[in-house]
């Protein structure tokens, strides 16, 4: 194995002014302060290929020592939908049951949730989003991943965005625990479920929580020094 450096010329430069920076910077917040969860969903199709395309973008993320470990799951069988909505409701029933405990149960009152997931049926798309514990190199033998969480992190982020510009609504869902994920989607136990990110259009009666609306001013998310 070539443990040397080999650098290459940085593939691409853009030289934009003050005003074009600015405006570019403005343009993206219009565009993103648009995206919100919704949990109504159509089942009008989308096709695998915007799909693989939003992917491409999620895998372009950076990592640490660019071991790139992830692995998105991308679902559109009915049946797998199915048998991924039943075991994500069983889980669901325990936490609103009383596992999440009732500070938790209570902030979720504020957007409407319940242990019912029909999205997890009626949306064309459901993306299992895995963290690899660990890699395998060449020879099949371990390799260690550095920053795996932040790294798939940042990948979903990716992945949400390029959903959002591709016209598709989403919606993470993180049902606790998701080992069922492996199980039905065949992954291996070097791979821990992250996120399951729903993918499609909003049904025409779509709502959101208008507490989902109020988004802190930039003087309480960020400091200049």
């Amino acid at each position: 194995m070539d443990f040397r450096y080999d650098p290459i010329p940085l593939p691409k430069r853009e030289a934009l002014s003050a005003e074009e920076s600015l405006a570019r910077a403005q343009a993206y917040y219009a565009s993103i302060r648009t995206r919100h969860t919704v949990r109504d969903f159509t089942d009008r199709p989308v096709g695998r290929t915007v799909i693989e395309a939003c992917v491409r973008a999620a895998g372009t993320a950076p990592s640490g020592a660019n071991h790139q470990p992830w692995h998105f799951a991308c679902i559109s069988d009915p049946g797998v939908k199915r048998e991924i909505r039943l075991a994500a409701e069983e889980e669901e029933r325990a936490f609103y049951g009383g596992r999440a405990g009732e500070e938790w149960l209570k902030d979720l009152r504020k957007i409407g949730t319940d242990a019912e997931k029909p999205f997890l049926e009626t949306a064309p798309w459901l993306i299992a989003i895995f963290a690899e514990r660990y890699g395998l190199d060449e020879h099949g033998e371990k390799r260690k991943n550095y920053y795996m969480s932040e790294s798939v992190g940042i990948a979903t982020g990716f992945l949400i965005n390029a959903c959002h510009e591709a016209g598709l609504a989403t919606l993470t869902h993180t049902p606790n625990p998701m080992k069922f994920l492996n199980r039905i989607l065949g992954r291996s136990a070097r791979e821990r479920p992250f996120l399951l990110l729903v993918v499609g259009h909003p049904a025409p009666d779509a709502k959101i929580p208008r507490a989902a609306t109020s988004k802190k001013p930039l003087e309480e998310i960020a400091s200049f020094h």
